[in-house]
């Protein structure tokens, strides 16, 4: 099974507004409600592809409720521990003449809760997979991340992480199966300016010398490039097309290179499979569906002649 865990998780609700003008009223021209979080949009997305996973995190409230029943409507599993106060957040995303975004706080999570995740995390077994993705809200411990790696040592669980800075140097000691920084965060963790691919391989490399297993490295309209545990370097060119939306797109990829790999237990065919689906969110309104990623990774075989 695959599990995904997001600290923070929200209703995205995503407005466009033709001419955005601050301190006048304004008129949507178009309202969708999704769930959100980038935990839940790897589960969305590997719900797409045909795997099934457990969306794990914290609920409270009403919202709460709404982003557990529409995780389950676009077919997810879901284990959301409930709190007793504070609302699930609303994260407001204004596309217009530029994309704005406005971010709830989210409720206080207990030591009970935590608690309560740590228990489910301990069922997980030999061969599951672990996605822990995103920021830690600053009501939990900031080595959240390094905690629930340390407590699974040893089961032979396969853990990816898509977080930031200390958030995933911290994690490396434990051996993370995947890590996906994007190449700005790749430079931002060495305090490095990265000017080609020779470059980003070789820092991608260093966070292996720091125990990574996998790097997979996203390069925005650039593609992406992957060192794998045996040294390989390989790379990906995304296909050709108009980005309307940048959210989703890492989580999207994540998703991706884990299905392709679950699916074919080849690293090539993960990449491939991860810049596609990356491309596809990045080319609609919001997570792409199998359809859309399938035909951007048939595009790509086309354009590039592979």
């Amino acid at each position: 099974m695959i599990y995904t865990v997001t600290f923070n998780p929200s209703l995205d609700y995503v407005i466009q507004v033709d001419d955005l003008t601050l301190g006048e009223v304004n008129r949507t021209t178009s309202e969708k409600i999704y769930p959100g979080g980038k935990g839940n949009n790897v589960s969305v997305i590997l719900s797409n592809l045909g795997h099934k996973s457990k969306a794990l995190g914290f609920k409270a409230g009403f919202t709460g409720e709404q982003m557990e029943t529409m995780l389950e409507e676009f077919g997810c599993y879901t284990d959301f521990i409930p709190l007793e106060e504070g609302l699930t957040r609303i994260n407001v995303k204004v596309k217009s003449n530029e994309e704005s975004e406005i971010n709830g706080q989210g409720p206080v999570i207990t030591d009970t809760a935590i608690e309560a995740l740590y228990q489910k995390l301990d069922k997980l077994t030999a061969g599951d997979v672990l996605v822990l993705a995103g920021s830690i809200p600053n009501t939990l411990p900031g080595d959240m991340y390094e905690r629930i790696m340390e407590r699974l040592q040893g089961k032979e669980i396969r853990i990816a992480v898509d977080a930031t800075k200390d958030l995933l140097v911290n994690v490396l000691k434990y051996h993370p199966f995947l890590i996906k920084p994007n190449n700005h965060e790749l430079g931002e963790i060495f305090g490095k300016v990265l000017e080609s691919e020779a470059d980003i391989v070789e820092y991608a490399k260093k966070l292996q010398e720091m125990g990574a297993v996998n790097v997979l490295i996203s390069m925005a309209g650039d593609g992406a490039i992957l060192v794998t545990e045996d040294g390989t370097v390989s790379s990906k060119k995304p296909p050709k097309g108009t980005v309307v939306n940048s959210v989703g797109a890492g989580d999207s990829m994540v998703a991706g290179f884990l299905a392709g790999w679950l699916n074919t237990g080849d690293y090539e065919k993960a990449l491939e499979l991860g810049t596609a689906a990356g491309s596809a969110t990045a080319f609609v309104s919001w997570l792409a569906t199998r359809e859309e990623i399938t035909e951007k990774l048939e595009r790509t075989e086309k354009e590039y002649g592979i």
